[in-house]
């Protein structure tokens, strides 16, 4: 299994962080992909990353997960971005994992279209303005291959989510949740 963590400067720090740990315990592999010309990245907190690959070089990749964390900055400049539009639909359409968190689901998938009336929910008030699939307002979303979370708080709920559906394995997400003291619920 492998997941492309789709992020540009302003990125949301520790849900980038939170996602890609518990992802690499869980071993699925996973590249930090910037979505800019560097591999130079900072957080919305100032955290410095050096991204794995640039969008670029890995448009035509396939992945078996597609994950957006939030931060305000990062996900205008990824809804903004065609090359990240087109990774999305391409792996949308494939049935690969499509995992935003946050700000992502409204102001990335939502603003382009990507939701495609499915149920999904995001942080704060930003679903308002989303003309597009069905805001819930629970922490975590599961419709189809579609999975959003709504924001830094659930975190964990959210990468947990995200590594049980990729495994499709609830008993060893369960053990590395237990492992650091995580309460994780059930996905099914």
């Amino acid at each position: 299994m492998k997941a492309a963590l789709l992020i540009a400067d302003g990125f949301e720090d520790a849900e980038a962080v939170i996602v890609y740990d518990i992802l690499k315990r869980m071993n699925i592999d996973i590249d930090i992909v910037s979505c800019s010309t560097s591999t130079s990245l900072n957080g919305y907190f100032s955290l410095s990353v050096a991204a794995d690959k640039i969008i670029d070089d890995v448009i035509d990749a396939h992945y078996d997960a597609v994950i957006i964390p939030g931060g305000p900055a990062s996900t205008l400049s990824l809804s903004k971005n065609k090359c990240v539009i087109n990774f999305l639909e391409r792996h949308d359409l494939s049935g690969a994992w499509i995992c935003a968190l946050c700000s992502a689901p409204a102001r990335v998938l939502g603003a382009n279209g990507l939701l495609k009336n499915r149920k999904y929910t995001c942080s704060g008030e930003l679903w308002r303005d989303c003309q597009d699939g069905h805001y819930m307002g629970e922490n975590v979303v599961i419709d189809g291959n579609l999975i959003t979370g709504k924001g830094l708080g659930v975190s964990f709920d959210f990468a947990f989510t995200v590594a049980e559906k990729m495994l499709n394995d609830h008993d060893s997400v369960s053990r590395q949740a237990h492992h650091i003291y995580y309460p994780l619920s059930s996905t099914n």
